[in-house]
């Protein structure tokens, strides 16, 4: 494939609120590499096809969001550690013979997020709401920062037992109205599409949220969701899910296009225009 051959992009359905064209046009820019990232809107009866006609299609590959990243599974013909141990891919690579690779990022850049934040672990547990993909790559994120104690909460009990049997001693399950799940946490996550753009918002009271618990939200469009501005408003320290964005796309640019970029400010400015 010649360097103006190099095409990659991401599938979703809704697909129109990534961000991910905007951020890897701009790298693709910035590094001067001729190649382009597109969006793709793929259902979710439709995704098999869409991922086996990336080779034909030319691409390198593509990064995957809601709702794919656990229904392209049976789709890929290799997986890595950590998409093993998460059950979730978001990064295909097509490899040179055709067949497709499926790699995790969101654990890195969803550590890396809380690290430019500051956070530590510091014996506190950490609350999840929700139980999919990006609660598990938040939930493998956390246990490899030393967290010893997380909590779940998941409107559906199955899938949030099926999320602690896989991941080991330490998960603890709540219910949605639990009070209690929030009492004497360190840090708070939204895992869910709750608060997405044209979704419902999180119903949640934090009325037990400790006042220094650091609260962040995986939703980056809008930027500072519901739950960041309620967070805020109350005192607690909030982190957009904008940073998560960024980090873990840094591993999918460098194996589609060649060239490992760099998170910067400019970036974060750039992108944030689009919010």
């Amino acid at each position: 494939m010649t360097p103006t051959g190099l095409r990659a992009g991401v599938m979703g359905w809704p697909v129109e609120h990534s961000l991910s064209p905007r951020l890897h046009g701009w790298w693709l820019k910035r590094y001067s590499i001729e190649g382009s990232y597109v969006p793709l809107a793929v259902p979710p009866e439709g995704l098999g096809k869409a991922l086996r006609d990336l080779p034909a299609q030319g691409f390198r590959g593509v990064n995957l969001t809601v709702p794919h990243k656990e229904a392209a599974l049976v789709h890929i013909d290799h997986i890595d550690t950590v998409v093993k141990r998460i059950g979730a891919v978001n990064t295909v690579i097509v490899r040179a013979d055709g067949t497709l690779e499926g790699r995790n990022t969101d654990t890195y850049g969803f550590a890396e997020n809380l690290r430019t934040a500051g956070y530590k672990p510091d014996g506190r547990a950490a609350v999840i709401i929700g139980a999919g993909g990006a609660a598990r790559a938040a939930v493998a994120a956390l246990q490899d920062m030393g967290v010893k104690e997380i909590r779940i909460i998941n409107r559906s009990a199955a899938r949030a037992q099926k999320l602690a049997a896989d991941f080991g001693n330490g998960i603890k399950i709540h219910g949605w109205g639990d009070a209690q799940a929030l009492e004497g946490t360190g840090l708070l996550v939204n895992a869910t599409s709750l608060g997405l753009k044209g979704q419902p918002m999180l119903d949640i009271a934090l009325d037990a949220l400790p006042k220094d618990t650091l609260v962040t939200d995986m939703v980056y469009a809008p930027l500072v969701t519901d739950l960041l501005l309620r967070a805020g408003a109350r005192g607690n320290p909030v982190l957009d899910g904008l940073g998560m964005l960024l980090h873990q796309a840094l591993p999918s640019f460098a194996a589609f296009f060649g060239h490992d970029p760099e998170v910067t400010e400019e970036l974060r400015r750039f992108v944030l225009i689009k919010t």
